[in-house]
């Protein structure tokens, strides 16, 4: 296992592992389509009653303005919650608003770069597609792994070839940062994903698309809070 301690290289923000451990757990993704009727406000708002520890806003084509009313929605919301807000790809959104983290991926901008611009105060999550990148992550200033995807799955199909379970494993191996596994997490598999080795469970349409967001929420909280 290579370990950021051991390289010397320290995780990014001021939030010391076990805090961001305990907000990673249960993290839901938004995804516009699969909203159905409700607002986006109304998804989150249920998800987090029923028991989601972190939010990431997710939003590929919606405008500049669109995605910073969003964000600032979100913080409004989420925030006297000491619910964390992550922000997808965009910097400049994360600042304007004042998240607690942003989530880059591997054509997004590099983590030394960001790591500068942005506050102590806030985390960075990276999403690693190879083995070659795990080990990469030893050297920047990180705060969690994104394992993406674990399953396949159709909300995000740019993605590479899903790491399976044995994947996860190998991934938990070869690091100690927390792991977020996403991609095709449901119910009936979320068990087997923490037991791989994951430390929290990223969901988009385990939740987005449930009939009941919170009762979805709730049963995949008691499945984490049991482990």
């Amino acid at each position: 296992m290579v370990s950021q301690a051991a390289s010397g290289t320290a995780t990014g923000s001021i939030w010391s592992r076990a805090r961001l451990r305990e907000a990673l757990r249960l993290y839901l993704v938004t995804d516009g389509p699969s909203l159905k009727d409700r607002t986006l406000i109304d998804l989150v708002q249920s998800a987090v009653q029923g028991g989601v520890t972190c939010v990431q806003l997710r939003e590929k084509h919606a405008s500049s303005r669109d995605f910073y009313a969003q964000a600032v929605a979100l913080m409004d919301l989420l925030a006297p919650l000491n619910i964390p807000l992550i922000i997808n790809d965009r910097l400049d959104i994360a600042l304007a608003c004042g998240a607690h983290g942003v989530h880059l991926g591997q054509s997004d901008m590099p983590v030394h770069a960001a790591r500068k611009l942005l506050p102590p105060g806030v985390f960075i999550g990276w999403s690693v597609e190879t083995l070659e990148d795990v080990a990469h992550s030893a050297t920047l200033p990180l705060d969690y792994l994104g394992v993406s995807p674990v399953f396949a799955t159709p909300t995000k199909t740019d993605t590479a070839t899903p790491w399976g379970l044995e994947g996860l494993q190998r991934i938990r191996a070869a690091t100690d940062l927390p792991l977020v596994a996403i991609g095709g997490i449901q119910l009936h598999n979320a068990t087997q994903v923490l037991q791989a080795g994951a430390h929290s469970l990223a969901v988009v349409s385990a939740i987005c698309s449930a009939d009941d967001p919170r009762a979805a929420s709730q049963q995949l909280r008691d499945l984490i809070d049991a482990r």
